[in-house]
């Protein structure tokens, strides 16, 4: 199981919120491209960039900051936050970065997630389902819609995608523990893969994750914990080995 350090870019600057709430952050470095290299340095085999700005306005925003990001690390990185059109995911993507991840556009834009999963491969495009009490939101997190997470994720397999990154956004910066039972019944209700997301807070949390790779959980995202100093990337990765 891969374990995948986050960084959340918010004015330039790396910083985790609490439950998607842009007025409760804390800033944890001004320079995202040196939390890069030393998730690099720490075995990291894939980081999680969010544009928080884009997510919140519809574009990429933060775009210095991840080329800087792709400048300074060979580690494959995957991008989320604001990407609602077909040339902002090329531009990315033609950039370096691996994989794109759609969330609002997933929802609202059914044909753009087509078109990129067929012009680019499913292996490079990933669909951000992010959800509060099942309910799928977007914008941002500022928006809780009508549908179902799982519902949602069948739809995106239709589409061709084969991976999604399910955060449960009452757990995401809380460090209270993932959100285990709907991760796994995603998972298992959609025959995707699914990279668990919110609320990881220690080794403990990463191993229960782990029991869930046979159900098809194949990742999980770890923020705030890294962070605070919990534990370490190398312990992590160490313990999932």
């Amino acid at each position: 199981m891969q374990v995948i350090p986050a960084i959340d870019i918010l004015g330039g600057k790396c910083v985790r919120l609490f439950k998607g709430d842009y007025s409760n952050k804390k800033v944890y470095d001004s320079d995202p491209a040196s939390v890069a290299f030393n998730w690099q340095s720490q075995g990291a085999t894939l980081i999680h960039v969010v544009d928080l700005d884009g997510a919140r306005e519809g574009r990429p925003v933060n775009t210095d900051a991840i080329a800087s990001i792709l400048a300074s690390v060979d580690t494959p990185i995957q991008v989320g936050g604001g990407i609602r059109s077909f040339e902002s995911a090329a531009r990315l993507l033609e950039a370096g970065v691996e994989r794109v991840v759609l969330g609002t556009s997933a929802v609202a834009d059914p044909d753009l997630l087509k078109e990129l999963v067929d012009s680019f491969t499913p292996r490079r495009v990933v669909v951000g389902i992010d959800a509060k009490a099942g309910k799928v939101a977007t914008t941002g997190w500022t928006r809780i819609q009508s549908i179902d997470a799982i519902e949602l994720a069948k739809t995106v397999k239709a589409a061709g995608v084969v991976n999604v990154v399910y955060t449960d956004i009452d757990r995401d910066g809380t460090m209270t523990g993932p959100n285990l039972e709907y991760t796994r019944a995603l998972a298992v209700g959609s025959g995707l893969n699914v990279i668990a997301s919110g609320g990881v807070a220690c080794l403990d949390d990463l191993l229960s994750v782990k029991a869930l790779e046979a159900d098809g959980v194949t990742g999980v995202i770890v923020g705030k914990a890294l962070y605070e100093g919990a534990f370490s990337l190398e312990d992590a990765i160490r313990a999932l080995a």
